[in-house]
């Protein structure tokens, strides 16, 4: 047996899985749980890129990026039962790490405009949205008499705030699924490769060891 996931990477794995399964099942209900926990994620994101790039050999993102071509090819031999096996991640396991970050990055985001725009909290509270959603209507010519808005304006301008919060609470919500089918998608691959190559990759991910052998 020899040590292939750091305690880093398995620190990693376990917090973001208990703390997406949190925020999933809490939202305005337990509000504050559910945004802690998506904090939660994001600060582990943040360091997982680091270490994708300074940590050891099997945390580093070159180790487990492959082209899409190997990426298939190995798909297809694990369908058939020929896969070979890798002492780090596969290149299906690791096509799966990347689009599980990708997707937990677009959903803490999308959070965090939601979050703003609906709470004016959050470390994106005042900052414009990264994508516009305000749909107001054209521009007036101000009466040089008056300063203030008129009423038809500021009607206009909540008209568009709310739509921004839909867009958001969509694009929230949508993102979430989409993680959480690539989640489960992640499981079955699990569970198949483990049968395929006779070893427990759940409890290595808890260990760190795993067969010396290729």
């Amino acid at each position: 047996m020899v040590r292939v996931w750091d305690l880093f990477v398995r620190i990693f794995h376990w917090s973001v899985v208990a703390a997406f399964f949190i925020a999933y099942f809490t939202e305005d209900e337990l509000l504050t749980l559910h945004v802690w926990a998506g904090y939660t994620i994001g600060g582990f994101l943040a360091l997982r890129v680091i270490w994708g790039f300074v940590g050891p050999r099997h945390a580093r993102f070159s180790d487990f990026i492959y082209a899409p071509a190997t990426v298939l090819g190995y798909a297809r031999d694990l369908l058939a039962s020929r896969a070979k096996r890798y002492l780090g991640h596969s290149p299906a396991g690791g096509a799966m790490i990347v689009a599980l970050l990708i997707g937990l990055v677009a959903s803490v985001w999308s959070g965090l405009e939601l979050y703003a725009a609906e709470e004016g909290k959050g470390p994106l509270a005042g900052v414009p949205p990264a994508i516009s959603t305000t749909a107001l209507a054209a521009p007036r010519q101000p009466d040089a008499r008056f300063q203030l808005a008129s009423q038809d304006e500021r009607e206009d301008r909540e008209e568009g705030e709310d739509e921004g919060d839909e867009f958001w609470e969509e694009a929230h919500e949508i993102l979430a699924n989409l993680t959480l089918i690539l989640v489960i998608l992640h499981i079955g691959g699990v569970l198949l490769t483990s049968v395929a190559h006779r070893e427990n990759l759940a409890r290595a991910m808890v260990t760190g060891l795993k067969r010396a052998e290729e």
